[in-house]
């Protein structure tokens, strides 16, 4: 157990969002996908999610992972509208509706919850990501049940302290998902895998380097000196740990850093992906829109606050 208290304590938690929404339609987002880790809470409709379309009880939890692409219903499977992520993403207004009302949070029909969170491994690792898992359904789990819905009624008020009730209360929202995993058994061999890499100091100097350096040169002779391995072996060790070659994880760390730079600043689009590490603005725009499903500019122009 040891083992698993030093993963949690090196976990950097960052709240990002928290809503109550109401569904307007029933639709089908057939590729949805998000950076972020996001937690439904269910209330009086129906959410369900995956191939062979499992649905979630009222009062539990869908968790999913930040960077897993998934097929979710909002609403009745059976007359859900099918759209791609795109189109999700540019018109949600036509399909969710946001509850400003605190004492309505968990009593409107056909709506959930959700909060939206970054757990990030040495401040580097997206955590929940890193274990390749697929969203999954925390049953029968009240008290974190009601620590989702007090980080929404909090959210909606505007009292001094706010901010640090909300990312106390997340810290131990995240808390709770690694232990439900535990005590459910749940993709525990990748909870160990992880345990094993994330103590090795190379590949941690390795992260670190990566996240300080996106736009510098990332090439495996430059990680292999910084991890004190040849270059020859630098790709193998890397991906023996991580599951991932270093080019591809450098790549994806360079997109995520690019959507915070799109949903937070005013800088242009060539800015951002100098900033990076592209030199090719084009290719860095291909890129992201295979990535995301959505061209760069779309990404800036979503309301960071909304779904």
């Amino acid at each position: 157990m040891e083992e698993y208290n030093r993963i949690i304590e090196s976990i950097n938690v960052k709240f990002l969002k928290a809503k109550n929404i109401k569904i307007l339609q029933s639709i089908q987002v057939k590729n949805y996908y998000n950076v972020e880790n996001f937690l439904f809470l269910l209330h009086h409709s129906e959410l369900s999610f995956g191939d062979g379309i499992k649905k979630v009880e009222k009062g539990d939890l869908l968790f999913v992972p930040g960077s897993r692409p998934a097929s979710i219903w909002f609403g009745n499977t059976i007359t859900a509208k099918p759209i791609k992520n795109e189109e999700f993403i540019s018109n949600r207004e036509k399909y969710f509706e946001t509850n400003t009302d605190i004492n309505l949070v968990g009593k409107l029909d056909n709506s959930c919850s959700y909060l939206a969170f970054e757990s990030k491994v040495f401040d580097s690792i997206n955590f929940f990501s890193s274990l390749d898992i697929p969203p999954f359904i925390i049953k029968e789990q009240p008290a974190l049940a009601r620590l989702v819905k007090e980080v929404i009624i909090e959210n909606m008020n505007n009292t001094p302290g706010k901010e640090r009730i909300i990312e106390l209360k997340t810290e131990q929202i995240v808390i709770e998902i690694i232990r439900y995993l535990l005590k459910e058994g749940m993709f525990v061999e990748k909870l160990a895998t992880n345990n094993t890499y994330f103590k090795d100091a190379r590949l941690v100097e390795i992260f670190n380097h990566i996240k300080n350096d996106l736009n510098g040169d990332l090439s495996n002779k430059v990680l292999a000196v910084i991890a004190g391995i040849s270059e020859e072996y630098v790709g193998q060790y890397f991906k023996q740990l991580t599951g991932i070659n270093p080019q591809d994880y450098i790549e994806y760390q360079r997109m995520e850093k690019s959507v915070t730079l799109l949903r937070t600043t005013k800088k242009s689009i060539k800015e951002i992906s100098t900033e990076v590490g592209y030199k090719d603005t084009a290719y860095f725009c291909r890129r992201f829109k295979m990535m995301f499903g959505i061209p760069a500019g779309k990404m800036r122009r979503r309301d960071i606050t909304s779904l």
